[in-house]
């Protein structure tokens, strides 16, 4: 008996622009105060995910893990989670353990959720952590998907019902963005006069100051009585115009469930998108912008001037999760800079859409848009272009040496630099930095390149 062998091409992920999703929950879980996350699968998945994020924000962290085996493959975990739970409230005696799924555990089915309640009924007469699950199989998933449904699982989880509103309480569900932004939000939020509550808020967990000696789980982060309350706000504000693979998000959960009012916003980055939380801030608040942030967004307008010769009719690729390359597209153009290439890893059908509303439309015609790709096929879509400047993570950094443009580093990972928890780019001051940041490359580049070289511009 003979076979022929199928000629059909098979295509697999190179270098993907995209991580796991169990990596966006445990970030989500490490930015609750005295947390630790929990891996429901092998201890690959946890060093991993530890690896990954000490390299982006220097800082040590741990993550737990139920350490899965042949033996646990075939007959599940229960056991293996119960005992886990168990070694982490002897070693760090937490408020709150996040239990989010690998893609070992969920092709076999673990009912997690019934493990959780069965433990929580056998240990009923003790004074347990709280125990919040969130599914986050990376087979259908990104880190961006395995983020937003852990702050799903928090708030659906943990929000108690009818409490009593906060006139100045505000939920801010800010995405996936750097611990500089935000500081720099709940700086905002409070200059209004409200009193912000962040979901996560890793500022201080993955960012803090030096240690004298080792924390096993470090100070800061948004307090787990804080969650229970956020059904208390007088609104929440969620950043981001694709959230990717949410459905039905934090804000919304909250809407439908707690009847807190919710205002969805782009991430404010650049000057329209700003001034549509700054506007927010204002009208939920009855208070004026404050004079600093007016002063902010003038010194802005005024470096842009300063500035647009270095930026106007500069072709960009743009690479990152969905929400953070919209925002950097939108400022793009506000900059003059045409981007020519949006490219995600992710891919549910709204990114495209959303990037057309935010780019000026005179600039659609010279703009390719990918989505639920890898950095071979950014690479291969850029090889017929005429790019300037690469914007986007460290990811993307071998590609750019090979098509010899420079890279911006944006967005997460950032791990062949030491700034990743510092970069700003969200606010008028975020935005000038990152202006400064743009335009200073470029100008660089072109230094590099002349025969004669500028020593004054």
């Amino acid at each position: 008996m003979t076979s022929a062998l199928s000629t059909e091409h098979f295509t697999a992920t190179q270098n993907a622009c995209k991580l796991c999703a169990p990596l966006g929950a445990a970030l989500v879980f490490k930015g609750i105060a005295n947390t630790v996350p929990l891996l429901h699968g092998s201890q690959g998945c946890s060093t991993y995910i530890r690896r990954y994020m000490i390299s982006h924000f220097k800082e040590p962290l741990d993550i737990a893990c139920s350490n899965f085996g042949e033996d646990t493959a075939i007959f599940g975990g229960g056991a293996n989670i119960k005992l886990a739970i168990d070694n982490i409230r002897r070693q760090y005696d937490p408020d709150l353990i996040g239990v989010a799924t690998t893609c070992l555990s969920e092709t076999i089915g673990d009912d997690v959720p019934m493990f959780i309640r069965t433990y929580q009924a056998d240990h009923r007469d003790e004074d347990l952590p709280a125990l919040v699950h969130v599914a986050t199989p990376s087979y259908q998933g990104t880190h961006m998907q395995g983020f937003h449904g852990a702050v799903r699982a928090l708030v659906s989880a943990l929000a108690e019902p009818e409490p009593a509103r906060e006139p100045t309480r505000v939920n801010l569900f800010a995405g996936m963005v750097s611990p500089a932004d935000l500081r720099a939000l709940r700086t905002i939020i409070a200059s209004f006069g409200l009193t912000p509550v962040l979901v996560p808020d890793y500022s201080d967990t993955l960012n803090g100051p030096l240690w004298t000696e080792y924390q096993r789980i470090p100070e800061g982060g948004t307090p787990v009585a804080a969650l229970r309350q956020s059904g208390a706000a007088a609104a929440s504000i969620e950043c981001g115009l694709v959230l990717a693979g949410a459905g039905e998000t934090a804000g919304t959960w909250l809407h439908e469930n707690r009847n807190v009012p919710l205002h969805r916003l782009g991430l404010p980055i650049g000057i329209r998108q700003t001034d549509r939380f700054f506007d927010c801030l204002a009208a939920l608040s009855g208070r004026p912008v404050p004079e600093k942030y007016t002063a902010q967004r003038g010194r802005l307008l005024d470096a842009l001037v300063d500035g647009h010769k270095h930026l106007n009719g500069v072709r960009a690729a743009i690479f990152g999760e969905e929400d953070l390359v919209a925002g950097l597209a939108g400022y793009c153009g506000e900059l003059g800079i045409v981007p020519v290439l949006c490219a995600t890893g992710g891919g549910d059908g709204r990114f495209a859409r959303t990037i057309r509303r935010v780019v000026p439309a005179a600039q659609h015609d010279r703009m390719q848009i990918l989505e639920d790709v890898d950095f071979v096929d950014i690479e291969k879509a850029l090889a017929d272009m005429d790019v300037d400047l690469l914007i986007g993570h460290s990811k993307g950094y071998t590609m750019a040496r090979r098509l010899k443009k420079p890279l911006v580093r944006v967005g997460f990972p950032v791990h062949d630099r030491v700034d990743g928890s510092r970069l700003a780019h969200l606010g008028y001051r975020g935005a000038q930095q990152l202006f400064d940041r743009l335009a200073n490359t470029l100008i660089e580049e072109k230094q590099k390149s002349n025969a004669v070289g500028y020593t004054y511009y």
